[in-house]
């Protein structure tokens, strides 16, 4: 399972790769994350923090990673300063990684070589939030419509034409869009590279592969705020 943990290294692996320094290890940031969070909750007039932060208590305890190797994609958002979110690079894989390997390699993948968007910059960093998704239960649909919004991500499969397709969408993707069945597997269809006519879609044979993972999101006011109490408490940066 993803943790707030995981998302405070991808930050820290990417801000080291733009500040040229080494990063702190995964070990170290979990270790350190405990001893913040535990901090917090003594700490009454830091109540506030906990209240407008997305990472609940329960996430804040849950912060030792999985030694199982897993699936995983890493998500970059930007936030405005009215909140509204847009995404900057998302990139991962279906292949098992070692955590901390993938985590690292993704991390950057996700925020420098996402075709789909020129790569983050230094100045871009303290606007941003990081999703981790560690991905399970996977699984052949045994319908293309055997699946549940809120639950499910999607990997779709087909050939068109004598053309092979095939993408993803992560679990929460449908339900942030506010998006029906059909209208998720349209898009994600388009997103494939597929360019009929929406209403020709089940004229196409698709392979549906559902699986499941809950995504775990920190911002960058978080990661900030965690790496000043380490440099207050550990005399580290």
């Amino acid at each position: 399972m993803s943790t707030p943990a995981h998302c405070i290294f991808c930050f820290e692996t990417l801000s080291a790769n733009l500040e040229h320094r080494e990063a702190l290890r995964l070990e170290q940031i979990e270790e350190l994350w405990q001893q913040y969070s535990d901090a917090l909750d003594e700490d009454e007039t830091r109540s506030s923090v906990r209240h407008n932060s997305n990472v609940s208590q329960n996430d804040n305890k849950n912060s030792t990673s999985s030694l199982d190797p897993s699936p995983m994609f890493i998500t970059w958002n930007t936030i405005s300063s009215s909140g509204n979110k847009r995404l900057r690079g998302c990139i991962g894989t279906f292949a098992e990684q070692e955590v901390e390997h993938g985590l690292q390699t993704y991390a950057l993948v996700s925020a420098l070589e996402d075709h789909r968007f020129r790569p983050i910059s230094t100045r871009e960093i303290p606007s941003l939030e990081c999703k981790v998704t560690l991905l399970t239960d996977f699984e052949d649909a045994p319908d293309k419509m055997a699946w549940e919004i809120g639950t499910h991500g999607i990997r779709i499969s087909f050939s068109h034409k004598g053309k092979r397709y095939g993408s993803t969408y992560l679990p929460d993707v449908a339900v942030e869009q506010g998006w029906t069945k059909e209208e998720a597997l349209i898009s994600l269809m388009h997103k494939a590279g597929w360019s009929g006519r929406d209403e020709d879609w089940t004229k196409i044979d698709l392979h549906v592969v559902r699986y499941q993972g809950h995504a775990v999101g920190v911002s960058y006011k978080q990661y900030k705020d965690f790496k000043d109490w380490i440099s207050e408490n550990n005399g580290t940066t």
